[in-house]
């Protein structure tokens, strides 16, 4: 049995790697079954998605496709990709297994432009795998995509049979849902098709996110990265010295800084909260005067700067909002002057706008990566007397509010990006522990988190955070994961 169970993740985990894995459900949600001849399975769904053909074609050639597709609890690397998605074209991935990273190739084939395309595995884990994707129009704006994958496992890999099945519906449900969510917000994006967005911190968490939202939706993104340019899409920066070489971007349409050092990696020492603080500050302001400086022809209009629910300190039972005043503490004061910091692009009419970012949810970083061994382990517990509020936003949305801050002309000044529904750290800790199906009775007491945190204990772990996002409920911005078990779920691949 432990054969099967291991011979299933490494299958499953390969099975996570493919560029293209989208998924099929019929018309209703109810998901197809695996049909099976002889040694060969066949796994077939297809989605309904109210964009025209062309465009949801368009949207898999685009460079953001393998990236928005990757479910975030897997550990995948794109090594090299040459040819897009046309015959000929050629992809090379890493999945993590284990204590090892195991290389497998893919051949494109079959590819009719607009309606269909076909990967072949060339070498790794499967016997054969051979996937064509076929998206057919369902009238003038509107289409059904359709995967169709013939697959052999591996001598003896009939014995994981069912756990590979699981394991594709999980993957399946999330690149559908990814994919239809994309296509049917594209309408957004129609006027920024071909603007250029120049982004700090893009190899992070959240940039990396965005980028590859921005460039499926037909937005050119630009990096900013500490070190010389090395291509066409980089610009070399020193924040520490104030330093940007623009070269040719400097009319670039908009910026979106996120870089800085973070905050829970850990003690504060001295050393490390100066860190935390020139990381914001330094580059916020090398930002701000760069934009300053530049022509008004040449300047980007809007500045997308992300700050902190930290601005807010301990919020205890009060619903903090936009216009509410800095609170105390060393987090507190970091925001303040890390906002602070855009004002010379403000004073030359930028639009400047202010992410107050509450607890990212996803599975690829962050918080909820962190403590998810212990959870699933049944180890996991409240932290402290879990009292205290938590803001939080998925990964997903907290990129749809950047794209709308980019997009909406009307949206400046600080703007709270949490979703719409703060909890207290023991309804997190039972949420989570009931999504995952697995006790949450190992309280980590607040002595002990001081013990090992000091000073980020009380303001990272232990205050309460009770942020209301006003500014987004009153623009009528709709979130794709709106309550927090819908949000574990998603994040999580688990189905309701």
């Amino acid at each position: 049995m432990r054969a099967a169970v291991c011979l299933a993740q490494e299958v499953g985990a390969v099975l996570g790697g493919s560029a293209f894995l989208l998924g099929r459900l019929s018309g209703d949600g109810e998901a197809k079954g695996i049909g099976m001849s002889g040694e060969q399975r066949i796994f077939e769904r297809a989605v309904r998605i109210a964009r025209a053909a062309e465009e949801v074609f368009l949207w898999h050639e685009r460079p953001g496709a393998f990236a928005r597709l990757t479910p975030p609890w897997e550990r995948v690397e794109m090594v090299s990709h040459v040819g897009g998605i046309r015959d000929g074209a050629r992809v090379t991935l890493r999945t993590y297994l284990g204590p090892a990273w195991r290389t497998w190739e893919i051949a494109h084939r079959d590819y009719v432009a607009g309606r269909q395309f076909r990967d072949v595995l060339l070498s790794g884990p499967f016997s054969s795998w051979d996937h064509l994707h076929r998206i057919e129009p369902d009238g003038a704006e509107a289409c059904v995509l359709t995967d169709t994958i013939r697959y052999r496992l591996p001598l003896g890999g009939d014995l994981a049979a069912n756990f590979v099945e699981g394991m594709l519906d999980r993957m399946f449900d999330y690149r559908h849902r990814i994919t239809r969510e994309d296509m049917e917000r594209a309408g957004d994006w129609k006027d920024w098709e071909g603007k250029r967005v120049v982004v700090s911190g893009a190899s992070g968490l959240v940039g990396a996110a965005l980028a590859a939202r921005l460039t499926t939706m037909g937005v050119g993104v630009v990096k900013l990265v500490r070190r010389a340019a090395r291509a066409a899409d980089e610009i070399a920066w020193d924040p520490a010295a104030g330093r940007i070489d623009w070269g040719t971007h400097a009319r670039a349409d908009a910026i979106v800084h996120l870089a800085g050092e973070n905050i829970a990696e850990g003690r504060w020492t001295a050393a490390r909260k100066e860190a935390i603080k020139r990381s914001r500050i330094d580059g916020t302001a090398t930002l701000a005067r760069g934009l300053a400086a530049m022509g008004e022809a040449d300047r980007p209009r809007v500045l997308v700067s992300a700050s902190a629910t930290g601005w807010y300190g301990d919020t205890g039972e009060r619903a903090a909002r936009e216009g509410d005043a800095a609170g105390g503490g060393f987090l507190a004061r970091v925001c303040e002057a890390w906002e602070a910091a855009t004002q010379p692009a403000e004073a030359e009419g930028v639009r400047v706008v202010k992410l107050r970012t509450g607890v990212v949810l996803t599975t690829a970083g962050g918080a909820l990566a962190k403590i998810l061994p212990a959870f699933r382990a049944g180890l996991g517990g409240r932290l402290g007397s879990g009292e205290q509020w938590m803001s939080w936003i998925t990964l997903e949305d907290l990129v749809e509010v950047i794209g709308w801050a980019l997009r909406d002309e009307r949206v400046r000044g600080p703007v709270n990006a949490v979703a719409p529904e703060a909890v207290q750290n023991m309804e997190f800790t039972a949420t989570l522990g009931g999504v995952l199906g697995r006790p949450t009775v190992v309280p980590a007491p607040a002595v002990m988190l001081r013990l090992a945190f000091g000073q980020m204990a009380d303001e990272a772990l232990l205050a309460s955070s009770r942020v209301v996002p006003a500014a987004l409920v009153a623009a009528g911005f709709e979130f794709r994961q709106a309550t927090l078990e819908q949000a574990l779920r998603a994040v999580l691949g688990k189905r309701s």
